[in-house]
């Protein structure tokens, strides 16, 4: 849900680049930046490549990026389309994962307002997924995430926005409890809940 025009233009207000990843709630533009990878000439790309082996697992991931962005402009591409202000690079990771006989081929894309070069655009995927990793760590070993039922229709998706909601709230916690002791205390504490809550408005 961050790749949009308005996240992206929030971002460089606060004056930052923005690298958001192009997930299926873009399907059009998902499957232009796969076509163009695909078919571009290999001027216009730069790719760099990393592999990693582990307990019988093998993981190459190649990392290519282009600077040609032009084609992307809402005139050039297809009625309708979005405007992501400063776009400079459109980048994609190709990995490709074995286990023994098992093959699995997966696509990312991104696009960022800054111009990436393919290593720096692999450091800066690398530290994403390290964010990403750690919060779901302290998120199931705070709220059991992993253990979670939920599965029909957005029932996981809004439980985890509301999961990071809560998160945010009791590490903001003004005191030297562990995040699980503050949790635990909020839910037999009415005044501490409401303290983590913060000042009642009427």
């Amino acid at each position: 849900m961050g790749c949009n025009p308005n996240i992206a233009q929030s971002i460089l207000d606060a004056k930052a680049d923005y690298l958001l990843a192009v997930k299926d709630n873009q399907p059009t533009l998902h499957a232009e930046i796969k076509s163009y990878f695909d078919t571009a000439p290999s001027d216009t790309i730069e790719q760099s490549q990393t592999i990693d082996k582990d307990h019988g697992r093998l993981e190459i991931r190649t990392h290519t990026v282009s600077h040609e962005v032009d084609w992307m402009t809402p005139e050039r591409s297809y009625p309708g389309a979005f405007r992501f202000p400063k776009l400079t690079t459109i980048a994609m990771v190709e990995s490709r994962t074995e286990r023994g006989e098992k093959i699995e081929i997966e696509r990312r894309s991104y696009i960022s307002s800054r111009i990436l070069q393919a290593d720096a655009f692999a450091d800066a995927v690398r530290s994403h997924w390290a964010i990403e990793n750690n919060l779901h760590w302290t998120l199931d070993m705070t709220f059991n995430e992993d253990q979670s039922r939920l599965r029909a229709g957005h029932g996981a998706k809004n439980m985890a926005v509301v999961r990071h909601f809560a998160l945010n709230l009791i590490r903001q916690a003004n005191d030297k409890r562990s995040i699980k002791r503050r949790r635990k205390r909020a839910s037999w504490d009415p005044m501490y809940l409401l303290q983590i809550l913060g000042p009642v408005r009427y």
